[in-house]
């Protein structure tokens, strides 16, 4: 299986192209902020064909190229409806003025095709599987996309901005809640083997093993409780 990820544009948002092999057919998961160059440069090294855009969540940061991307290839959009809104109302999403300057470089709107993802749904796309697991908390539509285990590679888990190395998503923006963010990591991340791969939307790779031994909120959720302290969070 081949991954390219590469961190865009002001907030650094990863975008990963996921692909069974290069030459083949492709899916792209958050191109954000200034992705289509970088999306367009891995498709050609790679000879990658996509297929979709899928989605973790709303935010502009990671859903700010999905027009042109998706345009450009003629593919579809694959978005959880509680967070759709956002796709043509960015500023709603994040609760304040994303600024005229950063404005000025966004198309704001939906692709022609929007497919919505739910709960436990197993996506086939490029001849790959995805399970999907809703994970509100960031936002309330916010994802993570789960691919299985094979004889070559651990299980991959892309986390988007629910689970960061030694951090999670903030939860102070409109749709946010610590509430649901904990729930979530324990519903969705704990029972993931230790071998899991995690790669989120911001920061680097890491793995389930690694984040149950030193992320204090992974671990105070295994404890049955929530955080004891105030860790710092990541994401726009």
């Amino acid at each position: 299986m081949l991954i390219a990820g590469f961190p865009a544009g002001a907030w650094g948002t990863n975008c990963y192209l996921v692909a069974p092999a290069a030459g083949e057919e492709c899916v792209i998961i958050d191109p954000g902020h200034q992705a289509a160059e970088g999306v367009e440069e891995a498709l050609r090294k790679h000879r990658l064909k996509p297929v979709a855009v899928v989605l973790t969540h709303g935010h502009i940061d990671h859903v700010a190229s999905v027009v042109p991307v998706c345009g450009a290839h003629d593919v579809p959009a694959w978005i959880h409806p509680a967070d759709r809104y956002m796709m043509s109302d960015p500023e709603k999403g994040i609760g304040r003025s994303i600024g005229m300057p950063l404005m000025g470089e966004l198309t704001v709107g939906e692709p022609d095709d929007v497919r919505e993802l739910s709960d436990g749904a197993a996506l086939k796309l490029a001849g790959l599987d995805f399970t999907v697991a809703h994970a509100p908390g960031h936002t309330k539509g916010s994802v993570a996309f789960r691919m299985p285990e094979t004889a070559e590679i651990p299980q991959v888990f892309f986390s988007g901005d629910l689970l960061f190395a030694g951090s999670i998503g903030r939860t102070d923006m409109p749709g946010g809640s610590m509430d649901d963010m904990l729930e979530s990591l324990a519903r969705v991340c704990l029972p993931l083997d230790d071998s899991t791969v995690v790669l989120s939307g911001h920061g680097s790779q890491t793995t389930i093993g690694q984040e149950r031994a030193t992320n204090p909120y992974l671990r105070q959720v295994a404890a049955g409780q929530g955080p004891s302290t105030e860790a710092p969070r990541r994401g726009m």
